[in-house]
């Protein structure tokens, strides 16, 4: 059972990518199965740091293909970029190394134009998306009337011809709200030469991983965003539009279940979220600031795509012992544990208090969960700089006791601990 599903466990920005990027060296590939370029991961090998919003975290790995699975939706002119970046930093990437879905959909200038005109229809209640175009391409997607990358592979005038029906579909919308229309012409431009850049990596990724998985192939599954985002299973109407659970990791590619071995949920020690939804354990102030830093750092609480400042707060139980539930999580890994130092007392939010009634799992409805107050059990903090620790015994007590109680709180045993935002700067328990 060569797969290993990979699912951020909180709101998103939990660590995956850097996860992903240890689980890689012992993977063959690496196949992302939801999102767009509304992900951000971050990972640091030595002086080099490289922000990926689209390509998956093991293209670091020279020796591993990276699948974007058909659950995507993808803007090829934002991914030429980010190919062409990559390679300017040093990275080796053309078809042998990176394939793309041709079932993944396309996100057009239109959906880009969309996202933007109904946030700001939206006002105070603005779910705050990063503006990428990721909902109305899913929303397309679903409705029958998306643009599928192995659209790219038909002749260049069927393909513009498409494009510019989309953008032209879309001006109706954005007059009726006395907003700028798009030259379809214009528009399409750019994407007709993306689309010439990226034929020879489109292909179809679901035969494609069978056949590796049948020849005993190791594949790692990236998720982008976190469970408390997916579409079913999240803080509705405040998430994103696919499943970045584990059952989206195999609608998303297109494999079964039968070859699963792991599931890895990815937590950080404490909570972030951006964007708005309720949010029970955020915190203002001081300790709110210390978690978040400064944002002179690139691993400080500040979104990689947006720049956006993450909301914090301590560590809530409640969402991550629903997120154990939800996608059989196999086992954790906590990362960030070395923000925590320094603290003298660490909460853990075990339980949940809404009108009287103690709730072990989160509410359904966002009414219930505004008015949910914290149950807080309050645990030792340490002063010892963890950083420099690579194994459990040399992790001060409080540390030690900190992981073993989020573990038995959620039911699930915790594998790692990220002390740092550098590659090493793990601790692997047994």
């Amino acid at each position: 059972m060569p797969i290993t599903i990979l699912i951020g466990a909180q709101w998103g920005d939990e660590g995956k990518g850097r996860a992903v990027d240890w689980l890689a060296s012992s993977a063959d590939i690496v196949a992302r199965y939801a999102g767009g370029d509304n992900a951000g991961h971050t990972v640091a090998l030595g002086s080099e740091v490289y922000k990926l919003h689209l390509v998956p975290s093991g293209i670091l790995h020279e020796n591993v293909v990276s699948i974007m699975g058909n659950g995507m939706v993808i803007n090829p002119v934002n991914l030429v970029r980010e190919i062409q970046s990559l390679r300017e930093q040093g990275l080796d990437i053309g078809p042998e190394r990176l394939v793309i879905s041709s079932r993944a959909h396309i996100i057009t200038p239109a959906h880009v134009e969309l996202d933007r005109a109904r946030e700001l229809a939206l006002g105070d209640e603005k779910i705050g998306t990063t503006l990428r175009g990721i909902g109305p391409a899913y929303l397309d997607k679903t409705n029958r009337a998306g643009i599928r990358t192995g659209d790219m592979l038909l002749d260049i005038e069927v393909f513009a011809e498409r494009l510019s029906v989309a953008v032209a579909a879309t001006n109706a919308d954005l007059q009726q709200q006395g907003l700028a229309s798009l030259d379809p012409t214009a528009a399409a431009e750019s994407y007709l030469e993306a689309a010439d850049y990226l034929r020879p990596y489109i292909k179809d990724v679901s035969i494609y991983l069978h056949e590796a998985l049948k020849s005993g192939k190791r594949v790692v599954c990236e998720g982008a965003q976190g469970t408390m985002l997916d579409i079913d299973h999240g803080s509705y109407p405040f998430v994103t539009s696919s499943s970045p659970t584990a059952g989206g990791a195999l609608t998303g590619l297109g494999v079964g279940p039968l070859f699963v071995e792991r599931v890895i949920g990815v937590a950080k020690a404490f909570s972030t979220r951006v964007g708005g939804g309720p949010m029970p354990t955020e915190l203002n102030g001081e300790i709110a600031d210390r978690l978040r830093g400064t944002g002179a750092n690139f691993w400080d609480e500040y979104g990689t795509t947006t720049g956006r400042p993450r909301r914090c707060g301590w560590l809530d139980v409640v969402m991550l012992r629903y997120a154990a539930s939800v996608n059989g999580l196999s086992e954790l890994m906590l990362t960030k544990m070395d923000i925590l130092s320094g603290f003298d007392e660490l909460k853990l939010a075990v339980a949940y208090q809404i009108d009287g009634r103690r709730h072990d799992y989160p509410p359904v409805t966002n009414e219930q969960l505004e008015r949910a107050v914290p149950i807080y059990e309050s645990l030792p903090g340490w002063r010892d700089d963890i950083t420099g620790c690579r194994a459990l015994d040399e992790l001060p007590g409080a540390a030690r006791n900190y992981v073993k109680r989020v573990a038995e709180l959620c039911d699930v045993p915790i594998r790692s601990v990220s002390v740092g935002p550098e590659r090493e700067q793990l601790v692997t328990i047994f």
